[in-house]
């Protein structure tokens, strides 16, 4: 993937959640320097740019470069997959236990 895809990959993720360049920098603890910059003089982002970008999108590094990315996750969707990177172990589980039980419910 060149350059330019992954800056405009980065823009279709942003404009699809209807973002703007501040809260990409926010929610990838980025400052909004980093992301015009990167965007005007069409730069490869650092791994470490671009992980904190994915992170914030809620996809990781393998869906970002695949060709299916995941661009129809809702905001309440994005929000909930945040809140659950951010558990430990045990809550993450716990998590997932009531997941199943609700799907169980009729």
């Amino acid at each position: 993937m060149e350059a330019y895809e992954i800056i405009e990959k980065i823009e279709k993720l942003r404009l699809d959640r209807g973002w703007t360049y501040y809260r990409l920098a926010e929610e990838a603890c980025l400052s909004q320097t980093t992301l015009f910059n990167m965007r005007a003089r069409k730069t490869l982002p650092s791994i470490t740019t671009l992980a904190g970008i994915c992170d914030a999108f809620g996809v990781t590094l393998a869906e970002f470069f695949s060709d299916e990315t995941a661009t129809s996750v809702t905001a309440d969707e994005q929000a909930l997959l945040c809140a659950y990177r951010k558990l430990s172990y045990a809550n993450k589980k716990a998590v997932r236990t009531l997941l199943e039980n609700l799907e169980r419910k009729p």
